[in-house]
């Protein structure tokens, strides 16, 4: 078939390549315009891109609202537009143009966490199975007939990236393996359960502040969950809090240490460890605003963590909520 890819960061890669290395031909790339990142803020293409202008796949930037992108994709005279995490939208106009519609990779079974941030979420509500699913886009959230599924394990210390990364890479033989069933007319798309529904939306900076008060297994599944991104994090104390990334290295649930108070802080010179609501947690590699990395006993030195002082308490409002 006639291909037209979509998609943006760096997990929808591994498709692409597949797509590239299959039987199917991708007649161009559409991908969300270059993006400032990095401390410069200086434009930079997404991975996408930059994987399809490395394989020489014309590229397409445009946002798909006008009627100009409309007569560039009918254009393309396209069987299949898949799609792995573009970023945008779709009219419905749009999602009529492919013969066999736009095939999505989202990355979990369906109808469970649709939205945007479904591997965050599994990993947060302690899933202990996700997986991806293929299906047609419509004009709902992630709510189109499926044409494919895998399951994948949640491992016990997997970080949100760790599974997406495995799912990115499981996920790319299951969109090629959906595609060459539409083609040979043997997959017939099967509407979803109408139970088992659950959203995803995505994890704001926010949504990413760790509250002590929870239980251990609830902090060290909050900060797995939002690692790499948005990234966890906390505040030191003093008038200003200072916030400092908690999740570059994910924290280590301590049982044997059952003593604290939730948040606050016992610093040693090998570990640095953290009440809950139920036992302690270990820090592992602690970012400063500003800062480079560094080991969780490295930062409490230089914010001069005292025993008995505590964290996360500027997220708190007057009644004790956060």
């Amino acid at each position: 078939m006639r291909l037209l890819f979509a998609g943006t960061p760096e997990p929808a890669v591994p498709s692409l390549q597949a797509l590239l290395a299959s039987r199917h031909e991708v007649a161009a790339v559409l991908t969300r315009a270059d993006a400032p990142a990095g401390r410069g803020r200086k434009l930079h293409p997404s991975p996408v891109r930059v994987a399809a202008e490395e394989a020489g796949i014309p590229v397409i930037t445009d946002t798909p609202r006008g009627d100009d992108f409309v007569t560039r994709v009918r254009e393309l005279d396209i069987d299949a537009a898949p799609v792995v995490a573009y970023g945008h939208l779709l009219r419905p106009d749009v999602l009529a143009l492919p013969r066999h519609g736009w095939v999505n990779l989202h990355f979990s079974v369906l109808p469970a966490w649709r939205g945007a941030a479904p591997v965050q979420r599994a990993v947060i509500a302690g899933d202990e199975v996700t997986g991806a699913t293929t299906f047609l886009l419509d004009e709902g959230m992630d709510t189109g007939p499926v044409l494919g599924t895998l399951t994948e394990t949640v491992r016990p210390r997997d970080t949100a990236g760790d599974l997406l990364d495995r799912l990115s890479r499981s996920g790319a033989t299951l969109l090629v393996a959906t595609l060459d069933a539409l083609e040979d007319g043997t997959l017939h798309p099967q509407p979803q359960p109408t139970d088992g529904i659950s959203l995803a939306p995505k994890l704001t900076p926010h949504d990413a502040a760790v509250d002590f008060r929870d239980p251990a297994l609830a902090v060290d599944r909050h900060v797995r969950g939002c690692t790499p991104a948005p990234g966890a994090w906390t505040t030191t104390p003093g008038p200003d809090g200072a916030p400092a990334r908690l999740g570059l290295g994910p924290v280590t649930p301590r049982p044997d240490v059952t003593d604290l108070a939730p948040g606050e802080v016992r610093p040693g010179k090998k570990d640095v460890l953290v009440g809950t609501a139920t036992h302690a947690v270990q820090l592992g590699l602690v970012q400063p605003v500003g800062k480079k990395p560094m080991p969780a006993p490295d930062w409490a030195r230089g914010a001069r963590l005292d025993e008995g002082t505590f964290l996360g308490e500027s997220l708190r409002t007057e009644d004790g909520t956060r």
